[in-house]
């Protein structure tokens, strides 16, 4: 797949080839949907709490006496029917975190980048560098690649001048590329990536699991090492095997016969 790489004034200057794994696979809305669920439970604090009956100060005196008041039976002050009383079945601390997969969040940051290249809300500039780290150097630069949108800006590496030029936008926002996650791209109708920015989104989003390669090459370095000394104890046989195909008795048969004659000769001395 080829994205068209545009300069800060808005020229297409060339075209790059992209990752069909990353850029090009199916939208799975009920896996963003699970995914943006579980972001946002793991926003929620969980501090919330009210006080019961039991809790609340105060009620311990009954009111009035059981009888012949004239009003309705009370023990407490500070039970639910009154004011100021407590509160059936509040909320209390709790904790809201949901283990969303590894495996899962990928698919979902796949799934709705390749979304947004199929709407055509992807535009990769070459340089995302300003000349100053100012608001009015952003607007200039998203008004330039005609972005009217509400944007997420994507950086490669670490800019902070570039997060200072959008923090004062309330409709951009900036982030690099190891930090993409699934909402800001469900909250963000078009999104801006460096050159660079997409490499690194290659390589961190195009397989679930980054370290595979690093795992099987580990893998594979483990086997040889393991088979190395199974190859060195097979020398002698393979030396033996040679020596037989040359018409030469082998080690073991030469220090058998050697020793045969040996015994002979003691024997005949004995005699």
């Amino acid at each position: 797949m080829e994205l068209q790489v545009k300069d800060q004034g808005g020229q297409v200057v060339r075209t790059i080839e992209v990752s069909d794994a990353v850029f090009d696979v199916p939208f799975n809305a009920a896996l963003v949907h699970q995914v943006a669920l579980g972001h946002l439970a793991n926003r929620r604090v969980g501090t919330h709490s009210t006080k019961t009956r039991g809790e609340v100060r105060g009620g311990g005196r009954k009111p009035w006496i059981q009888k012949r008041s004239g009003r309705a039976r009370q023990g407490s002050i500070r039970a639910p029917q009154w004011r100021k009383g407590g509160i059936v079945f509040g909320p209390k601390p709790r904790d809201y975190h949901h283990h969303t997969p590894r495996r899962m969040r990928r698919g979902a940051i796949r799934c709705l980048l390749a979304q947004r290249v199929r709407e055509g809300q992807v535009t990769v500039v070459d340089d995302m560098a300003l000349e100053a780290s100012r608001t009015k150097e952003m607007v200039g630069l998203l008004e330039a690649l005609d972005i009217s949108a509400k944007s997420l800006v994507v950086s490669g590496e670490s800019a902070p001048g570039l997060a200072r030029a959008c923090r004062n936008l309330s409709r951009v926002k900036s982030l690099m590329a190891s930090t993409l996650n699934t909402l800001d791209l469900l909250n963000h109708d078009h999104v801006l990536l460096s050159e660079q920015a997409v490499r690194k989104v290659e390589a961190l989003w195009a397989m679930d699991r980054p370290f595979d390669v690093q795992e099987e090459a580990a893998s594979a370095e483990m086997e040889t090492q393991e088979e190395e000394p199974e190859s060195q104890d097979e020398e002698p046989e393979s030396q033996d095997a040679e020596a037989e195909a040359e018409g030469e008795e082998p080690q073991q048969d030469a220090e058998a016969s050697s020793a045969e004659d040996e015994g002979q000769d003691e024997k005949a001395q004995s005699e």
